[in-house]
């Protein structure tokens, strides 16, 4: 058996599309629907807690996910208390022998305890938990030895390419799709300190999608009942090619909490795009892993659950970014009320219904201060004829004229549900008679790097034929059914059908071809992975470069929960505070800060002076308040641009 593989070429870059995977069923799928990578959860430790994993799971996903040469991060992106650090060196212990590809991780104490004692080959990405949205951040976190820096999602363009030209060595991973979190993630403590439920151990409770009231200092109140921290859903599948050139490496779909179909859908829809980008620039770009996939169905992120979408900051500061008037999903336009009945109602619309549609609409209420409300209502469709409409039960407040939107499309949640996508691997085949047998010469077709190519031989002795074998060495060598590989193109060379071959001798060959390129794919893999386990080699942290001030003032903002953690930053020469979960409740100061949010409220509503917004009649500071009256102090942070929320 003979196997080559060339060289890649460096003036290609390599893009991976990395998804979220819930748990086996979705992971698989992501990749049967052309991810380059998921990224899932362990039974422990990852920043979705109801998101966990067996590591037999997770080493099944494994196993598919190298047969494509795509690959496999587990999150363990978690804070880790004190209690925790033996079952984390086991539980790291086990995700290697997996054969995971990488672990995502905030957690210092965790990178000192991979560097120093566990010496994992498995590669280290710092995870967006841990606030890389500077240069000097993303700089100090590649000298500690992590291969890939999870950025910030409030990042533009521009910022993403300052970063890699600064620091070209390590890659850089974007979200380009999903929920947003308001505050920058790994330092919001608004659920911790209201419901002692830690975002940074994966309980987040979603503050950001309550509603408050907002009053400024004199008790008036500005806004009502108004979800001002929720913001839209990221979609950047439009600007796909700018952070392509930006020198980000891979993209990222959130959603580990989503189901099967959400994940198809997306990953569909961004794979596609992909592929339209590298063929027009087959010279720029390369997929990070291999296949061909035929899909039964024609990807919408439109029906797919959004609360809106926004490009968030990618090409600036803009408006728009987020829904005050819901956090639900509010779904795709399918067109405007008629004509209503008593138990019925008529759509004018060229959208096709089905019986089980979710729609919804906004109403409009007063809400006793001389404003009016927007709230969304949903209903279920029981029947659907035609473009009428039979509720379960009738909204009250629907009336002709309003707009409705479907969140909730039930055809094309059942094409989903079926066999929606074939992910398979084209090879090219050269078949060839030999001095004392045949060969057969196989590699990966259309694929620019690495280019692989295997070749077996089989001895057997050369009989003229009676008949032409074209056809049979043909139907044999190209019986793939039952492997991820399908035969793109066969060439039969030096009339080597003229003679006669059985067809369980081509059987073998075909065998022996695939069995090459299954063992190749790993070794490249193998390859692909450190020819040294990552060192220890923690460079001195300059404070002020990483977080200006910030730290000094609230110094649980590095996040230390365990003694390794705090053994990290003591070799800094920085004497750091407990993390926030450790702090005793009582002794939190009245004035924590709790959030960093680039979203500003004063901006969205039209007051920025910076940016040609109108005057404010209110006085400062901001307030918001929850319905049970506790209440949070803004703070417009003009010079960089940002909100910060204090408790009050």
């Amino acid at each position: 058996m003979r196997i080559v593989m060339q060289n890649a070429n460096n003036n290609i870059k390599t893009i991976e599309l990395l998804a979220p995977a819930k748990d086996l069923a979705c992971g698989i799928a992501a990749i049967n629907h052309g991810a380059d990578a998921v990224y899932i959860g362990a039974a422990k430790f990852g920043a979705r807690h109801s998101a966990g994993n067996s590591v037999e799971d997770i080493a099944m996903l494994c196993e598919y996910a190298h047969k494509f040469g795509a690959k496999v991060h587990v999150t363990v992106n978690t804070i880790i208390y004190e209690n925790e650090l033996e079952d984390m060196l086991q539980l790291i212990c086990e995700l290697e022998k997996a054969n995971v590809d990488a672990l995502l991780i905030q957690d210092m104490g965790l990178l000192k305890v991979c560097k120093e004692q566990l010496h994992t080959k498995m590669s280290l990405h710092a995870s967006t938990q841990c606030d890389s949205r500077t240069i000097e951040k993303v700089r100090w976190l590649a000298s500690l030895g992590f291969e890939r820096v999870v950025l910030a999602r409030e990042l533009s363009v521009k910022e993403i390419a300052n970063i890699h030209k600064a620091v070209p060595e390590v890659e850089l991973e974007a979200f380009v799709h999903g929920a947003l979190c308001v505050s920058y993630s790994g330092i919001c403590y608004a659920s911790q300190y209201c419901f002692n439920r830690s975002a940074n151990r994966g309980s987040c409770a979603q503050f950001c999608r309550m509603a408050f009231d907002l009053i400024d200092s004199n008790g008036t109140t500005i806004e009502h009942q108004r979800y001002l921290l929720s913001l839209k859903d990221m979609n950047q599948i439009d600007n796909l090619e700018a952070l392509m050139r930006s020198g980000a490496c891979a993209f990222k779909i959130e959603g580990r909490l989503k189901d099967v179909n959400y994940v198809k859908n997306v990953v569909s829809a961004y794979s596609q795009r992909l592929n339209e980008i590298i063929a027009k620039y087959p010279n720029e770009f390369q997929r990070a892993s291999f296949g061909r996939v035929e899909y039964n169905f024609t990807p919408n992120l439109n029906k797919t659950f959004n609360r809106g979408y926004t490009h968030y900051f990618v090409n600036g500061r803009q408006q728009g970014i987020f829904s005050p008037n819901t956090p639900k999903a509010l779904g795709e336009y399918v067109g405007k009320v008629k004509e209503i009945r008593h138990n019925s109602f008529n759509v004018s619309s060229t959208a096709s219904f089905s019986n089980g549609d979710g729609l919804c609409f906004i109403k409009r209420q007063p809400n006793g201060e001389s404003k009016i409300t927007e709230i969304l209502e949903g209903f279920r469709v029981n029947k659907a004829t035609g473009n009428r409409l039979y509720p379960y039960k009738m909204p009250q407040d629907l009336k002709t004229g309003v707009s409705l939107y479907r969140n909730q499309d039930q055809a094309f949640e059942k094409k989903l549900s079926s066999e929606s996508a074939v992910r398979l691997i084209p090879i090219t085949m050269q078949f060839e008679k030999t001095h004392k047998g045949y060969s057969l010469a196989a590699h990966l077709s259309n694929i620019a790097t690495p280019k692989i190519e295997v070749k077996v031989s089989i001895e057997f002795e050369h009989q003229k034929a009676k008949k032409p074998q074209h056809d049979n060495i043909i139907r044999q060598l190209t019986k793939l059914g039952n492997t991820i590989y399908f035969c793109d193109e066969i060439e039969i060379n030096e009339n080597a059908d003229q003679f006669f071959i059985p067809s369980s001798v081509l059987t073998e060959l075909r065998r022996n071809v695939i069995e090459a390129f299954e063992h190749q794919l790993l070794t490249i893999r193998d390859l692909d992975k450190h020819d040294e386990p990552n060192a220890c080699n923690i460079p001195v942290l300059d404070s002020h470069n990483i977080n200006p001030s910030k730290y000094k003032k609230f110094p649980y903002l590095y996040n230390v929960s365990n003694s390794k953690a705090r053994a990290f930053y003591t070799e800094q020469g920085i004497n750091v505070g407990s993390a926030f979960e450790c702090m005793d409740t009582k002794a939190m100061k009245k004035d924590a800060l709790i959030m960093q949010c680039r979203h500003c409220i004063r901006y969205s509503l039209g007051y920025c002076l910076v940016h040609g917004g109108k005057v404010p009649t209110w006085r400062e500071p901001l307030y918001l308040v929850l319905g049970d009256k506790r209440r949070f102090r803004l703070e417009f942070d003009c010079k960089d641009c940002q909100m910060n929320i204090y408790a009050e």
